[in-house]
């Protein structure tokens, strides 16, 4: 795929920001915003970090105008009209955004650099500057906790940022998934924007734009192989430690109690305890009590008691897509998830498997790329995992255009799991996968579907409740 380089290659290309245009500082609801509201342009501005960034900058008093293929095929992408409605000018993904009043157009990792949008603002001569940049100045000045980590960083920061809500800190957070707890019919729910100088924020390692970073506070979550080698990414993470400014929790920090903890796993969650205080953590998994130990470390080293985090631990209701309960229907239980690397497969599988009958599986391939680079993995994973299943079904892969070549396929990966003795079958799309599922679950089944990058994966999940409700009745969706 041509697209841009990572970040450190990128920031020598682009053009600096003009400073006068993009004030450092600048305060939430802008209340010490300019006067003058300068315009971002926003490139794919559905995307899970770019629609985040899109609210920060408006609630920075910014004009902020964005397109999206979503928006130019016509698909019906949840987050588009919550950005319209928030004020986001949703326009063509065809250059016509970009004017010369433009103060900067924002485009991500993942945008080409043949985009039409790009090409406008080179012939106008209007900066382009990577989303990482964008936010990281949005930052200056603030006091930042930044969140990284090869897994687990979306749900750590939302706990911190959640945990800090309730502890009256006021923080602004951004996050790339949203928390259940401030999703509504208007709000995306990834975005809080708070009074206070404490920003939480999702920084993300894919394209190593963590490095734009240089936080007063840092969790590192864990370090496993996924975009990079494993020593690329050790010493993409020793980089980012090395911006921290004043303390790290996670793997490379100390003190780490997470290595020493015993939690008690149920279906209601996770119980344990941590400096004498008995905690509850309302999510499935032992990787997310791992999650929340990290976040109430986090939370303890800025000062606040620990009574007072358990308190408001129990009532986080987590993460959208993070084993997200899509519904239930005659006894069976469909769970809807975002993971895409064998980690993440592998967490989100152990999670739900003990508590019901049958696991029934499907994943779905983020990109040919990754499928590619990550095969020998997944092939071994999910010959694991893949007979413990009564069905594992997979969807073919994901692909939302560009240059991208199928070198590796579904196909193949099914054919050879299906060697290896899984019970496995390749779904042609979203609507076989439904027939499928619907007539082979039975009551105490759990049906945990998984991807990442389709927008129409949730909606799949609550298709699946509703044909099996169709079929035997005793719906109960989410």
């Amino acid at each position: 795929m041509r697209g841009f380089p990572d970040s450190g290659a990128f920031r020598k290309r682009r053009p600096a920001l003009p400073r006068q245009r993009l004030r450092s500082g600048c305060a939430p609801r802008t209340r010490n915003c300019q006067m003058t509201a300068p315009h971002a342009h926003l490139v794919g501005v559905a995307g899970v970090g770019m629609n985040p960034l899109a609210q920060a900058l408006l609630a920075c008093g910014w004009q902020v105008s964005g397109s999206d293929r979503y928006l130019d095929s016509g698909q019906d992408v949840e987050v588009l009209p919550k950005l319209r409605r928030a004020g986001v000018r949703l326009v063509p993904q065809d250059g016509s955004g970009v004017t010369p009043n433009t103060a900067a157009v924002v485009a991500s990792t993942a945008i080409e650099s043949d985009n039409a949008d790009l090409a406008a603002a080179a012939r106008l001569g209007v900066p382009v500057v990577h989303r990482s940049a964008m936010l990281a100045r949005l930052c200056e000045g603030k006091e930042l906790i930044a969140v990284t980590g090869t897994s687990g960083k979306t749900t750590v920061t939302g706990m911190v940022g959640f945990l800090l809500e309730q502890l009256s800190d006021d923080p602004t957070v951004v996050n790339g998934g949203v928390v259940v707890n401030w999703e509504s019919d208007t709000a995306i729910g990834n975005v809080r924007v708070g009074r206070s100088s404490r920003w939480v924020i999702e920084a993300d390692e894919s394209d190593r734009s963590c490095l734009n970073f240089h936080p007063d506070w840092a969790i590192l979550t864990n370090l496993s192989a996924d975009h990079f080698s494993l020593e690329e990414t050790r010493a993409l993470f020793a980089a980012f430690l090395s911006k921290v400014k004043k303390g790290v929790v996670g793997i490379e920090g100390e003190p780490a109690p997470w290595r020493r903890m015993h939690p008690e796993l149920s279906a209601s969650g996770s119980r344990f305890g941590y400096g004498g205080q008995a905690f509850h953590v309302p999510l499935l998994g032992m990787h997310n009590a791992e999650n929340a130990l990290q976040a109430i470390v986090l939370c303890e080293r800025l000062g606040h008691p620990l009574d007072r985090i358990a308190a408001a631990l129990v009532k986080f209701r987590g993460i959208r897509r993070r084993l997200d309960i899509a519904g239930t229907a005659a006894g069976v239980t469909v769970i809807d998830d975002y993971a895409h690397n064998p980690a993440k497969i592998r967490a989100a599988w152990q999670a739900v498997a003990p508590y019901y009958a049958r696991v029934i599986a499907a994943w779905r391939p983020h990109g040919f790329g990754p499928l590619a680079k990550m095969y020998d993995d997944l092939k071994a994973l999910f010959t694991e995992m893949g007979k413990r299943s009564e069905r594992l079904y997979i969807l073919p892969v994901y692909y939302a255009g560009g240059t991208a070549t199928g070198t590796v396929t579904s196909d193949a990966l099914a054919a050879d799991l299906a060697r290896e003795g899984v019970p496995v079958e390749l779904a042609a799309d979203a609507d076989d996968l439904v027939r499928r599922v619907a007539a082979l679950a039975r009551p105490g089944d759990v049906v945990l579907s998984m991807g990442a990058r389709d927008p129409g994966l949730p909606a799949t999940a609550r298709r699946i409740v509703e044909a099996i409700a169709s079929e035997r009745g005793g719906s109960q969706a989410e």
